[in-house]
């Protein structure tokens, strides 16, 4: 079993309220769950009305399948959100459980 782990920080500058914030991160993990089949979740910055940082994580038979759905993941946060910059991307795969 492997498991990938990532963790995407990123902007979103025209965000004006954690209401907004909140929005804009309920929206994009739902889309994210939903078409990958990964767990995803705010682990930083919450009170942050400007900065998130989501974990992302992916459990597979093959490393190479993982880290391939954490680059999708990361390439399609990138691609389909105009309102969000990333700034740093983490990324791991622990196999061997």
């Amino acid at each position: 079993m492997n498991v990938g782990v990532c963790k995407v920080r990123f902007q979103i500058p025209a965000n004006q309220s954690l209401k907004g914030k909140r929005r804009v991160i309920a929206s994009m993990a739902q889309r994210i769950r939903n078409r990958f089949g990964v767990a995803i979740a705010e682990v930083a910055d919450n009170d942050s009305w400007q900065m998130a940082t989501l974990g992302i994580a992916c459990v597979s038979g093959s490393v190479r399948h993982a880290d391939e759905v954490l680059d999708n993941v990361i390439a399609y946060i990138e691609r389909s959100r105009e309102d969000v910059v990333v700034l740093d991307v983490e990324q791991e795969t622990i196999s061997g459980f």
